[in-house]
């Protein structure tokens, strides 16, 4: 169901990513063929923009969290600010982000219903949010 919700919004031109993100997805790659294919691929998802200010309220967001008892990287305090400012959910399997839920003004991107099975038009159901991950 995620592959499919992310493959939805690609079609729908609503996926969205920084360069943080990139980064990580391409670390780790153990074969130089399959980093060169996977670099191509997202090479489609042009980079969003970061400001200054984003990675200062990312701090602010780290800082907020960690005073509450919850951790996360940099990097997905990064998301969070650039999501809020570009008012994104965010779509992400990481399990942290849940726990920033309520103490930080971030959205989860929540997969559509019954995206597997399409509706009488053949078509998935209508949506009308997006995420970093999707726009």
């Amino acid at each position: 169901m995620i592959v499919r919700e992310l493959k939805e919004l690609i079609l729908e031109e609503r996926a969205q990513i920084i360069g943080p993100i990139r980064q990580e997805v391409l670390c780790g790659i153990r074969h130089e063929s399959q980093f060169q294919r996977l670099r191509e691929t997202l090479r489609a998802f042009p980079d969003l923009d970061l400001a200054g200010a984003d990675f200062e309220h990312a701090a602010e967001l780290f800082n907020q969290c960690r005073q509450r008892g919850v951790q996360g990287s940099n990097t997905d305090f990064l998301i969070c600010a650039v999501a809020e400012r570009l008012e994104m959910p965010i779509f992400t399997t990481d399990l942290d982000f849940a726990l920033f839920v309520g103490l930080i003004p971030v959205r989860l991107h929540q997969p559509r219903e019954g995206l597997d099975q399409p509706n009488e038009g053949g078509s998935a159901q209508a949506y009308s949010t997006g995420s970093v991950g999707s726009s």
